[in-house]
């Protein structure tokens, strides 16, 4: 009579080994990311008066967070300013043709001195990100 407990148990602990979940790499750190991507070169967009022909990202910094352009459907993705690097890290590179460099505004509608605060609040949260990043900020008349 052949003994089975053994291979029982080797089964169950292959089993259990293969349904164990496996570390995946950790996903690159955004600003590791954003580096790649070459310096801003003012030569490229510095000719730029008609805020419509920007091509690289655009932020709308808001009373309620930060705003990133979506240009091809005229759409405003909303985020907390912690956000935005990751974001702006899942862009393609080929939307950042004037190199490391993003146009921002601050929102034009306040409905209240408390929106100018915070506005102008996240405007220096936002641009103290985009600096620790090496991202190049031109800042735009309001919107």
């Amino acid at each position: 009579m052949i003994r089975l407990r053994p291979l029982w148990l080797l089964v169950l602990v292959s089993v259990l080994a293969g349904c164990t979940k496996r570390q995946d790499p950790q996903a690159p750190d955004p600003q590791t990311v954003l580096q790649a991507i070459p310096a801003a070169d003012s030569a490229k967009y510095a000719h730029i008066r008609d805020m419509k022909n920007w091509r690289n990202p655009y932020l709308i910094v808001r009373a309620d967070g930060v705003a990133l352009l979506d240009v091809a459907d005229s759409a405003e993705i909303v985020m907390k300013p912690e956000e935005l690097l990751p974001a702006l890290a899942k862009l393609p590179v080929s939307d950042w043709p004037y190199g490391r460099v993003v146009a921002a505004a601050e929102a034009g509608i306040r409905r209240s001195e408390q929106d100018s605060v915070a506005i102008r609040r996240n405007r220096g949260i936002v641009g103290g990100i985009l600096q620790s990043a090496h991202i190049a900020v031109e800042w735009v008349p309001s919107v």
